[in-house]
């Protein structure tokens, strides 16, 4: 099982809490251990300057005045146990013994009589030792304290640990529950620190692999429906052109199926690339009249038949590709409902673009293949950030356009 990042950091700190405790105990004691040797050196050399003053007045070694100080004129008047851990040479030393006693010895250079002459001092500090003394008779309660700031130590250790990883836990968890296609929401996003940045990220993140899967399923959807249409009329054609060659009209039908086709892939790859396309400045009345000028090249129709009624510069926000192509499905469209003899208007008013044709008295309402659809008319529109309406009619079948407009 996978380590929790909770209970790491609550490692962590509970280690460095233990050792943090653990080093200011160890020092605590050294600087116990180097006072108390310093307090005993320190009653030695005022001990060694008192002896020197009387040796000066007195012309001999006295006693010393303390009960722990021994003064002793030659080396060997030392108990056996200090000559065997300090040697004459030695200015100082310290010796302990299985006896219970702790010497402190230091070495005096004197001069009496004109004569060089070496003392030494004793003092059995072992009464006056205080940290071990110390330790045997409070070190219970010592280790008790120690013990009990090392538990309250680890406690607040433990819940910074849980205060510190919550954020991430509930970004995890809220990041784990996400279901296909619900909305994205990390409630950490508006925190101002690395957390509440890395919710937004995530965040964005996930929005955008949302959106590519919804074009990707809406692709897939408009190839299963959209192509299917042409995709059977070229197979009825190639299917009856295997028993007779194909008429005039059975060449007409399959290459209009092509065109279709044709036109259906490329309003399709146009859409799933549609939400990675800036929306940029358009001149629309440029497009519509590079729209025009192909419908004239593919299609034999009178262009007096067209009513054009435009302002002399339209800018709108949009994508130019998209626009070309609204444009171009929809005057297929009204040649399709019209017929090649329609009169087809094209206007701007306030703010909305009409593209209406007219429709023979007495033909039957046409609908047939992808140029004719309005679904993915509505889907460019909607790419965009425009809205399109239908109206068909006995006599008219118009379109209105309603894009967006720049500030």
């Amino acid at each position: 099982m996978a380590r929790s990042i909770r209970h790491s950091l609550f490692a962590a700190l509970a280690a460095f809490t233990v050792l943090l405790c653990l080093c200011y105990t160890g020092l605590a004691l050294v600087i116990a251990y180097v006072t108390e040797d310093m307090l005993v050196q320190g009653l030695l050399e005022r001990e060694a300057v008192a002896v020197s003053q009387r040796l000066r007045q007195h012309g001999e070694l006295t006693p010393s005045g303390s009960d722990l100080i021994t003064v002793y004129g030659r080396y060997l008047d030392l108990p056996q146990a200090v000559r065997a851990h300090v040697p004459p040479s030695a200015p100082r030393g310290e010796v302990f013994t299985t006896t219970g006693q702790h010497y402190h010895v230091l070495a005096l250079d004197l001069a009496a009589a004109g004569q060089p002459r070496r003392a030494y001092l004793l003092a059995d500090v072992a009464p006056v030792l205080v940290v071990q003394r110390l330790v045997r008779e409070v070190g219970g309660v010592v280790a008790g304290v120690a013990l009990a700031l090392i538990g309250l130590a680890l406690l607040l250790a433990y819940w910074l640990a849980r205060r510190l990883v919550r954020p991430l836990q509930r970004l995890a968890r809220e990041a784990r529950q996400l279901a296909p296609g619900g909305a994205v929401h990390f409630s950490e996003r508006d925190r101002p620190d690395e957390i509440g940045f890395l919710a937004r990220r995530l965040e964005a993140t996930f929005s955008e692999l949302q959106a590519v899967l919804r074009r990707e399923q809406a692709f897939a959807r408009d190839v299963s429906h959209e192509l299917r249409t042409p995709l059977t009329l070229m197979h009825n054609s190639l299917a009856l052109a295997g028993a007779q060659p194909l008429a005039a009209e059975g060449q007409a039908q399959l290459r209009q199926s092509t065109d279709e086709m044709r036109a259906t892939i490329e309003v399709l790859f146009a859409l799933a690339r549609a939400e990675q396309l800036p929306g940029d400045v358009v001149e629309l009345r440029g497009c519509i009249e590079q729209c025009l000028l192909r419908l004239l090249e593919d299609v034999a129709w009178d262009a007096s038949l067209l009513a054009l009624d435009l302002p002399g510069r339209l800018d709108v926000v949009g994508n130019g590709q998209l626009t070309m192509l609204l444009i171009n499905n929809c005057l297929a469209n009204a040649l399709f409902h019209g017929g090649p003899a329609c009169r087809i208007s094209i206007a701007f008013a306030q703010g909305r673009l009409s593209i209406g044709n007219t429709v023979p008295a007495g033909q039957a309402r046409r609908v047939h293949g992808f140029a004719h659809g309005q679904n993915l008319l509505l889907r460019l529109a909607q790419a965009m950030r425009w809205d399109i309406r239908f109206h068909p009619g006995e006599a008219q079948y118009r379109v209105d356009i309603i894009p967006l407009q720049t500030e």
